[in-house]
C-alpha cells in the first residue's frame, strides 16, 4: 500500500505529539505548518514528517490543497491534528486498498466535547470523506467548510475515526471566535446586508430552529450538559456571525465617510 497522510496545523503541538507516533504505518506524512509558535515544526521533524511552512490562511482548505500537492502516494488520507485513527480503522484501510475500484472512501467520525462523545444532536455519524486516490479529489478552495470533490465512485469504511476538537471550554471559545469571524466574512462576500428582515432571520428564527432541531428533534438532550452546550453555541454561532457582519459594515461605513471628508 502506497499511502500519504497529509496534515496542516497551527499551534497544535500537544495534538501532534500524540497523533504522529500513531501514523508510522503510512508511506509518508506531509505536515504543513501554518505559522505556529509552539514548536509544532520541530515535533513534526522529530517524527520524520516531510515539513512545509505556509501563511496561516483563514480558508484552511487552501493549505490543505497545498499539502495534497506535496503528496506522492497513490492514496491520500487527510487528517486533522485533533483526530485519531484507531487500530481497527488502520487495519481496515490496509486491507481494503489492496483491491478496490473506488476512487475514495467516507467514514464516520466521533466528536468528543470536553472528553465526552456526543452521540446525538446531529454530531454523529458526522460522515467525512478523507481517503482518496491522489489524482481523484480536490478542494474548490472557496469556503472553509467545503467538502472534497471526487472524480469517481466512493465507498464507506466500517470503522470510525475519533475527533477531539475541544478539550475545554476556553479552547472552544477561541475556535468559536475564529470561525464566526470567517463566517461573517462569507456573509459579507455573498452580499448579506444588515436589514430588518435579516436581523429577524439571523437573531431569532434561524438560531431558534437550529437549537430546536439539534437539542430536541435530534436528541442532543441525551448527551447531558455537553449536548446542551453544543446546541446553545451552535445556535449562537448564527447570532454572533451576524453581529460581526454588523460590526464589519460599521467599520466599512466609517472608513468610507472618512475618505469622502478627506476628498
Amino acid at each position: 500500500m502506497n499511502l500519504s497522510i497529509t496534515i496542516i496545523g497551527h499551534n497544535e503541538v500537544d495534538h501532534l505529539r500524540e497523533l504522529l507516533p500513531q501514523l508510522k504505518w503510512a508511506t509518508e506524512i506531509i505536515y504543513v505548518d501554518c505559522e505556529s509558535q509552539d514548536g509544532s515544526l520541530n515535533v513534526a521533524r522529530e517524527h520524520g514528517c516531510r515539513v512545509f511552512s505556509r501563511p496561516n490562511n483563514t480558508n484552511l482548505n487552501v493549505n490543505k490543497s497545498y499539502a495534497l500537492e506535496q503528496a506522492t502516494g497513490d492514496w491520500v488520507f487527510y487528517v486533522d491534528p485533533d483526530e485519531r485513527l484507531p487500530e481497527l480503522l488502520v487495519k481496515e484501510i490496509e486491507a481494503l486498498l489492496e483491491n478496490t475500484g473506488n476512487s475514495a472512501f467516507r467514514l464516520n467520525r466521533r466528536n468528543h466535547y470536553f472528553g465526552n462523545w456526543l452521540r446525538h444532536g446531529s454530531q454523529y455519524p458526522d460522515t467525512q470523506l478523507r481517503l482518496f486516490r491522489r489524482n481523484s479529489a480536490h478542494f474548490p478552495n472557496k469556503h472553509v467548510h467545503e467538502k472534497l470533490v471526487v472524480d469517481g465512485s466512493s465507498g464507506k469504511l466500517n470503522n470510525d475515526m475519533l475527533h477531539y476538537p475541544y478539550l475545554n471550554i476556553s479552547q472552544f471559545l477561541s475556535k468559536f471566535d475564529f470561525y464566526t469571524g470567517v463566517e461573517a466574512g462569507y456573509l459579507s462576500d455573498s452580499g448579506v446586508k444588515i436589514t430588518t428582515v435579516n436581523t429577524l432571520r439571523f437573531l431569532v428564527l434561524k438560531p431558534f430552529f437550529r437549537f430546536l432541531r439539534r437539542y430536541l428533534l435530534k436528541g442532543g438532550f441525551r448527551d447531558g450538559y455537553p449536548g446542551l452546550f453544543c446546541a446553545i453555541f451552535d445556535a449562537l454561532n448564527i447570532v454572533v456571525r451576524y453581529f460581526k457582519l454588523w460590526e464589519m459594515s460599521r467599520t466599512t461605513s466609517t472608513v468610507s465617510k472618512s475618505q469622502r471628508s478627506e476628498n
